[in-house]
């Protein structure tokens, strides 16, 4: 039996302690916005927030994660899609085929927790999802904009996906 706190609730799940998080995340508690990408914590699709550090939940065992800490999922970031992430991530089209993105947002989101204007060296040193479709010009952008700074220092002109997002 494993008591944690996602997304602000106190859960009981019954599970063996090696669980990986990420499997309890999805088939026991049904949120299904964490990934499995790789298993061996190297893509970060499964990335989730532990007490605001970004983990990979694939490779950590429910075991590992205490009662007092909380877990923070991509459907616990925002109820509404209003974190800044979130926002700049739609205004700017970044996913492409969209199946990393939520571990991307996580990672971001912490960054931006972290760093609230990052630099390009934070971006390269924090973000280290791997996405199949090379979406990295996007997320750059996305990430800047996010922290109010403009997306187009990153190599990205976005003026005219921005104009109908505003």
């Amino acid at each position: 039996m494993a008591r944690l706190n996602v997304n602000g609730q106190m859960r009981e799940v019954n599970v063996e302690g090696d669980t990986p998080l990420l499997w309890v995340l999805r088939e026991q508690l049904g949120l299904t916005g964490t990934k499995y990408g790789c298993g061996i914590a190297q893509c970060g699709s499964c990335t989730v927030h532990v007490d605001g550090a970004p983990v990979r939940s694939c490779a950590l065992p429910v075991s590992a994660v205490q009662p007092s800490q909380k877990v923070v999922t991509i459907e616990g970031l925002s109820r509404d899609g209003s974190h800044p992430a979130q926002k700049a991530w739609a205004a700017l089209d970044v996913p492409q085929c969209g199946y990393c993105q939520s571990g991307m947002i996580m990672a971001a989101a912490a960054l931006l927790k972290a760093k609230p204007r990052p630099t390009d060296a934070d971006i390269d040193e924090a973000m280290t999802n791997i996405c199949r479709c090379g979406t990295y010009n996007r997320v750059r952008a996305a990430i800047k904009a996010a922290a109010g700074g403009d997306a187009r220092t990153a190599g990205l002109d976005i003026i005219h996906i921005t104009r109908s997002a505003t």
